[in-house]
């Protein structure tokens, strides 16, 4: 088991952003049928979920969300050490998103930019790599900023995905202080399932593929350009593998699940969130759900999640949370810590974008 941990790091602001466009699911009925959609939402437990503008991409929720920490909180962007965009919603195939968001949120030259290319665990990777960074330098703060925009990926005919998945995004400040409780976490992969959730085509491996639609073998019609998901085996590999390593997770920190307020898992939907609780024994009541209103948004459902549920708090209660992602990768991780909750700030809405990112002539570079 790759397991970290990490002392004097604390999470100092936690921020997330969604569209204001909301997406009712009953609306599906007239192109899915009556009997589909309630089937859908009583499995799911999706209700709705938020859709970006077309000119909406994850960085711009992820900008809004790191810009409102770095304002509440005060802190100058000169003393921002780092910052790591973790998502597979990219504004570019080059450069990073991270340089963009390094521009648009005046960062220093000496603070170091990359992206993470992570979906459903991207937060939980994110995080632990940002505290490595800053355990092995001289940094006091970084940020990780995480977002996804699944809506423009999935083909309108994807009854399987086109109601499951939201638009979102999320931020969140680290700063070293040696009162902090400490970081702790595990990671996993299974390379064996890198096709179990993919878009086939559009990368370098297969750039310039038919935009044939074909019936793929879970009856969705779909183009090689669209988000297919394997479902057998994302929820074989979720009931099996995740709560697995959670408990694996608790042996190695001598914990169990009266050593947490709230266990923030990865919203993929109620009917998994439900089996992994009853397999872990966690009392419902510490397994907040966002993904009934905001659907699942991959690596931005973590913080998505703590922000719904603790956003409209002011008082320095800490929240011992347990944090867990899981899905495209295959790829999975545990993450623990300590939380106030005047830390964590309310769901901002926004349908704003970066004019300026868009390059449609050489004239413009």
């Amino acid at each position: 088991m790759a397991f970290f941990s990490y002392k004097n790091i604390e999470i100092d602001g936690l921020a997330s952003c969604v569209p204001k466009t909301v997406v009712e699911v009953d609306s599906f009925k007239k192109r899915f049928g009556k009997e589909d959609v309630e089937k859908f939402k009583l499995i799911s437990g999706i209700k709705q979920f938020r859709k970006s503008v077309w000119e909406q991409t994850a960085s711009d929720m992820g900008f809004v969300a790191a810009k409102k920490i770095l304002s509440e909180k005060k802190i100058a962007t000169s003393q921002i050490g780092a910052i790591v965009f973790a998502s597979h919603s990219f504004d570019y195939r080059r450069p990073a998103t991270a340089c963009v968001l390094h521009k648009r949120l005046e960062l220093a030259s000496d603070c170091v930019a990359f992206d993470l290319n992570l979906g459903c665990s991207a937060f939980v990777y994110g995080m632990l790599i940002v505290c490595s960074l800053m355990t092995n330098s001289n940094m006091e703060y970084a940020l990780l900023v995480v977002g996804e925009t699944n809506s423009k990926n999935i083909s309108p005919d994807d009854k399987a995905l086109v109601m499951l998945m939201g638009d979102g995004g999320g931020a969140v400040l680290l700063k070293k202080n040696p009162e902090s409780g400490d970081i702790k976490g595990s990671l996993k992969t299974d390379g064996e399932g890198y096709k179990s959730v993919i878009i086939p085509a559009g990368g370098y491996r297969n750039l310039y593929a038919t935009k044939k639609k074909f019936i793929f073998a879970d009856g969705n019609k779909r183009t090689l350009y669209n988000t297919f998901m394997n479902g057998v085996d994302v929820f074989n590999f979720t009931i099996s593998d995740v709560p697995k390593t959670i408990k694996e997770f608790f042996d190695y920190t001598d914990t169990n699940t009266n050593d947490y307020d709230c266990f923030a898992l990865h919203q993929a939907n109620k009917y998994i969130q439900d089996l992994i609780i009853k397999r872990i024994k966690i009392p419902k009541n510490k397994a907040p759900l966002s993904l009934d209103r905001y659907g699942n948004t991959s690596s931005a459902s973590i913080p998505i999640t703590l922000c719904d549920k603790y956003g409209m708090f002011d008082k320095q209660e800490i929240i011992r949370t347990l944090m867990c992602g899981f899905g495209v990768g295959l790829s999975w991780g545990v993450l623990s810590a300590d939380i106030k909750k005047s830390n964590v700030f309310p769901l901002t809405e926004s349908d704003d974008y970066y004019p300026e990112g868009f390059i449609n002539s050489p004239d413009q570079l």
